[in-house]
């Protein structure tokens, strides 16, 4: 007999109904198929029922739709017709049905205040939005009102009333000085609800003239102030204590009426000194966990998200040391409307039945209405398929012409909730999805999974044949899924071939047909074994594969689960493993991995590293591995294993480790069971039902573990029915209206016997609903559609096989799917710090409407354009996310003195919400950037021209130009700066005066009213004069030569030498007879020269122990000092005078004058010393 399914199996197709909403037709998320099936109208976005704009800026009216064919929209105004046609102000976006009111170009806001309502329309229905009121915001003026100064006694109580004006919606109220800075606050002193300002008892230091209320009205921007209180404390001793009185609320007791999951603020402030303290306590009961905080001072209770349960009297308690006195506050808690089951679209074939379901609950309890495309129900046209019944429609053989959209109003006294719902009637002829000829691949002996995704309306038949002219399939070897997948629960060679899919209904047929082949598996043939090796040795691990001639595997090795290290020792052949030089750390456990596209096979082995035995030495080794493995004492849940030891091999057996193979789910692998010590040769062992075991046995000591004996003898144990259920279930929707519940399937041997099924159950929380369930099999998957948005569920998942169910199972919480954010963050502010810089501000959206887990929120700021420029150019958009519920955030990176947006969106795990309003802000002024260029023209001998462009970034209106410069000498020394300030208008400039020949360094930057931009510098030189310089030139040029500089060094090296040679020879006291030479040879270098034109005069040397003085010079009357030379041949009998010797040697060059002789016209009597010349020339 054909089995049959209602589940689908392993590859399920997310289903979708239509609109994405759960109906009685179920439609593949196909987009071809959508494309071309017609659909009523959706509303899938449109603005809050209470839309509060800006005046200044454009009134948009938001309505969404989609539909095929795509609809037409309508707008209706205070309960009339909207001919938007006839306001010139008015226009709709295309392909939309948002409306733009332009206040920007002349429109009043306060004229198109109403109530508006969008009607979208196509041939299969027409859905509307809520009722949108559009009210302009209002920031009124202060009343005009004359403040008396307070003349109040020192420990009285005191209230400083601001009576702030009405807006819409009502301000901010804050207290700050005449400085702007917000006046302290403290259990003595604090703000109440209503803005005033109460002080439980005046101190001296509370006298001021500048208590001011502020009121901030967010929408327009704007902050309105009162006019200053004067405040005077006159001191009296001693001060009176007193018992606390309240100063509100008043009287003993009050009422309060609050909304279902709004926040509920209660408030006491007491007068008394010293100052009470307040104490919140719930009469009859505790206040909420989790829900409740305490604000100013614990003067205000706060309670989140309240619900009826919090209705009651609270009472609060202010005490001091005198007495105590307390107010009791009756909080009723009132409910809007809210769903319990809303309407869903129903997508139906001909003659099908189906009911839209409308549930809502409030307090007091809503009424409920129905409307037919948008009409109400008792004036629609007449349907004979549709019974109203109270909050339910019952459709009855429908046909193509009840298609329409319907609407629900759910309302009291406190709200409505509008929903819109379409039934749509399809026929349609099957329609195959699933690509023709599709290939499939399966490893032998596992399941094949052949799809055939359709569609048709009726619901089509599914049949499946085997070849071209084969028959239909049938048998309990197959498995027909409901989504129409054929499962081979075990695939063989024989399966092979080709399969044809066939799909009919009343209106028409189709068939498919896919293709399946059969591999080989993938085996190891050669496993890795273990390894012993001693430390600096070579070791090789095999890995031999044998696969199917179709498939290419890759291998790779793993050390400990990891990569192989990066290390060249490690050798990876075609099929072996081989380390070189091994070391301690390459002890571990190798894994050798075969993949193929289709399936994969591993094998480990362990590599132990022992250090060189000594010389002689025992030789330690891994045991043999045991031997004659025996059963005993079969039970249904236990069995005796016992065996014999092998040889320990010098290394006494630590352990036994005991492993299980089961022949029945998973031949060929073997398991840990258990291990006991090794003195132990017996062990009992725990068993599972349904399972085939063959046990074996491992022996361990130091040295590592032994070979695995062989198997025992196999032992079948019985069936029963599950002890465990699976683990890890979860439930997270992938959609909004679904929820996709999955789990860990349970392992073979898990299953304690044949049929292994799930039971998958679920129920939405907090609601009083029974438990839904399904049982499933071969999947870990389940997909549960028509879920409300982002709802929690109770889930549980139980196992079953053919002898029975598993324990009850644990219920989890999970939540269905998310869809996007509802309403935009509120209150954007942006506070700009400096001209790169701005921090924007929001409140969070309420987490009922986040309809999602929260994520956080993104801020998009764009430049609008530049202030300087006034140049608009592609906007793009920049997006900073922060995560979490942070409610503010920096801007960074902006430019100066520019006009920028903004917008800030909630997001969830489904994507972004609604955008705020764009938001304007701008930057002040900032230092421009560096002049695009300077050119230097048109050099003259004592002028340059300069132009330049203006920055590329002015960032701001620009004030001036500065202008520097500075000559440079040839030592490339800088010379005194001169600085001149141009008009910013101007672009080029004429220096004059400049000195010829000279180098100028330029520096340049341009000015705004914040300060200097960066500096463009340039050098220029001015003309030389050719004739008065061209000797200078020369001078100049030649003193920088290095062959220049090279040739003087070696003269002045020459004459060192000579030098140091003549010191030595008159040491020794010998005779100098080179008058002759020189008056032979005369030398124009070291002749007596004139000082006035360059030449170099005589000098006279040092002692001989001090080294030469650099640089000295003769007086200009060419005599000697006599403190120049105490070192002379007179000293050594030669004579007095420094006369010539009777040789004519000249000796007097070297003897120390007594007194100045003067000098006999440009002659000398003493000719110039060496050492003069080469001083001279150093």
């Amino acid at each position: 007999m054909m089995k049959k399914k209602s589940i689908p199996a392993s590859k399920p197709f997310l289903i979708l109904f239509l609109c994405q909403i759960i109906s009685a037709l179920d439609v593949p998320l196909d987009s071809k198929l959508l494309e071309e099936l017609s659909q009523p109208p959706t509303i899938t976005h449109q603005s809050p029922k209470d839309y509060i704009v800006d005046p200044r800026e454009n009134i948009v009216i938001q309505c969404e739709a989609k539909g095929k064919p795509p609809p037409s929209f309508s707008w209706t105004r205070n309960g009339t017709h909207f001919d938007i046609d006839k306001d010139a102000q008015v226009t709709m976006k295309p392909n939309s049905g948002t409306l733009v009111v332009n206040i920007m170009n002349g429109g009043k806001a306060e004229a198109y205040e109403g109530v508006y309502q969008c009607t979208a329309r196509n041939e299969r229905g027409a859905a509307i939005s809520n009722n949108i009121v559009i009210r302009p915001s209002r920031s009124p003026l202060w009343t005009k009102e004359k403040l008396e100064p307070h003349q109040v006694r020192e420990g009285d109580s005191l209230v400083l009333h601001c009576r702030p004006p009405v807006g819409l919606p009502p301000p901010i109220i804050f207290w700050m000085d005449n400085a702007f800075q917000r006046l302290p606050q403290s259990e003595r002193v604090s703000q109440g609800l209503n803005g005033d300002l109460y002080f439980s008892n005046v101190q001296p230091e509370d006298t001021r003239e500048d208590y001011i209320c502020y009121a901030r009205f967010n929408h327009t921007q704007t902050i309105q102030q009162k006019q200053p209180i004067s405040v005077k404390v006159f001191s009296t001793k001693p001060v009176t204590e007193r018992q606390p009185v309240l100063l509100t609320p008043t009287g003993s007791t009050s009422t309060k009426v609050e909304l279902r999951g709004n926040v509920l603020l209660l408030e006491c402030i007491a007068a008394g000194l010293p100052t009470p303290v307040i104490r919140w306590i719930k009469e009859g009961g505790e206040l909420p966990a989790n829900r409740t905080f305490f604000e100013n001072f614990k003067k205000t209770l706060k309670i989140i998200d309240v619900s009826e349960a919090d209705s009651g009297n609270y009472k609060c308690i202010a005490r001091n040391t005198l007495g105590s006195v307390h107010h009791v506050i009756s909080v009723t808690v009132k409910a809007a409307p809210y769903w319990i089951t809303a309407p869903r679209n129903l997508v139906l074939s001909p003659g099908e039945d189906g009911t839209l379901i409308c549930r809502a609950n409030g307090n007091p309890k809503p009424s409920i209405s129905w409307l037919a495309n948008g009409v109400p129900i008792a004036i629609a046209p007449e349907d004979p398929s549709r019974k109203v019944d109270g909050d339910t429609i019952i459709f009855s053989h429908v046909q193509e012409r009840s298609s329409a959209v319907y609407q629900c109003n759910a309302s009291n006294e406190y709200g409505y909730l509008l929903a819109n719902a379409f039934v749509n009637v399809l026929a349609e002829p099957p329609r195959i999805l699933t690509p023709a000829n599709k290939l499939y691949q399966v490893i032998a002996d596992s399941p094949a999974l052949l799809d055939c995704a359709y569609f048709g309306s009726p619901k089509p038949e599914i049949e499946w044949f085997k070849g071209v002219k084969g028959s239909i399939l049938r048998g309990n070897e197959y498995v027909f899924h409901d989504n129409g997948t054929l499962e081979i629960p075990v695939a063989q060679k024989d399966s092979t071939g080709t399969y044809t899919c066939v799909a009919r209904n009343e209106l028409g047929k189709i068939q498919n047909e896919v293709r399946l082949e059969i591999k080989d598996p993938t085996m190891i043939i050669k496993q890795p074994e273990y390894k012993v090796v001693q430390r600096y040795g070579q070791v090789s691990f095999e890995c031999i594969i044998k696969h199917d001639s179709t498939l290419l595997p890759t291998v790779i090795w793993l050390k400990d689960n990891d990569e192989l290290p990066d290390d060249e020792r490690f050798l990876v052949g075609k099929d072996n493993l081989t380390i070189m030089n091994v070391t301690d750390k390459d002890d571990g456990t190798y894994t050798c991995i075969v993949n193929t596209t289709l399936d994969s096979v591993s094998a480990s082995a362990v590599l132990t590293v022992v250090a060189a035995p000594p010389t002689p030495a025992i030789i330690y080794a891994r045991p043999n591995p045991p031997f004659d493995l025996e059963l005993t004492g079969q039970l249904e849940r236990s069995i005796e294993l016992s065996w014999i030891p092998g040889d320990e091999n010098n290394s006494p057996i630590t352990h036994f480790v005991i492993e299980y193979e089961d022949g029945l789910h998973e031949p060929g692998v073997w398991h840990y069971q258990t291990e006991v010590p090794g003195t132990q040769t017996t062990v009992q062992l725990k068993l599972s039902p349904y399972v085939n075991y063959s046990f074996r046995v491992v022996a361990v000591n130091k040295i590592g573990r032994s070979q695995p004996s062989e198997p025992s003898e196999q032992y079948l144990t019985k069936s029963a029915s599950p002890d465990e259920n699976p683990a890890n279930v979860q439930g997270i929707g992938s959609e909004p209206d679904n929820l996709v519940i999955t789990w860990e399937s349970l392992k073979g041997f898990q299953s304690n016997g044949p049929g292994l099924q799930y039971k998958v159950s679920w129920r939405q929380k907090d609601v009083d609903d029974e438990w839904t369930s399904v049982i499933v099999a071969n999947v870990s998957k389940y997909i549960v559609s028509g879920t409300p948005t982002f709802v929690p569920y109770e889930i549980k998942v139980q196992a079953l096989n053919d002898l029975g169910y598993a324990p009850e199972p644990s219920e989890v919480i999970g939540h269905s799917g998310e869809d996007l954010p509802m309403v935009a963050p509120g209150n954007v502010q942006v506070h700009v710090i400096n001209s790169t810089l701005a921090k924007v501000h929001w409140d969070p959206v309420p987490l009922k409407t986040v309809r999602g887990h929260l994520q956080g929120y993104k801020v998009y700021y764009w430049k609008v354009q530049s202030l300087s420029r006034r140049s608009r150019r592609h906007v793009e958009k920049n997006i900073l996310t922060f995560r979490g519920n942070k409610t503010f955030g920096m801007l960074p990176g902006l430019e100066p003195y520019s006009s920028y947006k903004l917008n800030v969106r909630v997001v969830n795990g489904k994507g972004e919400g609604p955008a705020s309003p764009d938001k304007l802000f701008k930057t002040p002024e900032g230092v421009p950037s560096s002049p695009s260029y300077l050119k230097i023209t048109n050099p003259t001998l004592d002028s340059l021209t300069l132009e330049w462009g203006s920055p590329t970034h002015p960032n701001g209106v620009l004030t001036s130009y500065i202008l520097k410069f500075q000559p440079i000498n040839n030592t490339h020394e800088l010379g005194p700066l001169v600085e001149i300030r141009i008009p910013a208008n101007e672009s080029s400039l004429i220096l004059k005066n400049l000195n010829y020949s000279t180098r100028y360094k330029f520096y340049f930057n341009a000015q705004t009213s914040v300060g200097s931009g960066s500096q463009i510098t340039e050098e220029a030189v001015t003309i030389m004069d050719e004739g008065k310089m061209a000797m200078a030139s020369r001078q100049v040029d030649i003193a920088t030569q290095g062959w220049f500089i090279g040739l003087m060094c070696a003269v002045a090296l020459l004459i060192l030498i000579l030098l140091i040679v003549c010191f030595i020879r008159r040491n020794k006291g010998g005779k100098y007879p080179v008058k002759e030479k020189e008056d032979a040879h005369a030398d124009p270098e070291i002749q007596p020269m004139k000082e006035d034109d360059g030449t170099f005069g005589e000098y006279s040397d040092a002692e001989d122990h001090k080294p030469l003085k650099k640089g000295s010079r003769t007086p200009s009357d060419r005599t000697v000092k006599k403190e120049d030379s105490d070192d002379s041949l007179v000293d050594y009998g030669e004579g007095v005078n420094g006369q010539f010797n009777e040789d004519g040697s000249f000796i007097g060059q070297y003897s120390g004058k007594k007194e100045k002789e003067p000098a006999e016209g440009n002659e000398s009597s003493e000719a110039p010393s060496p050492v003069n010349a080469m001083n001279s020339f150093v």
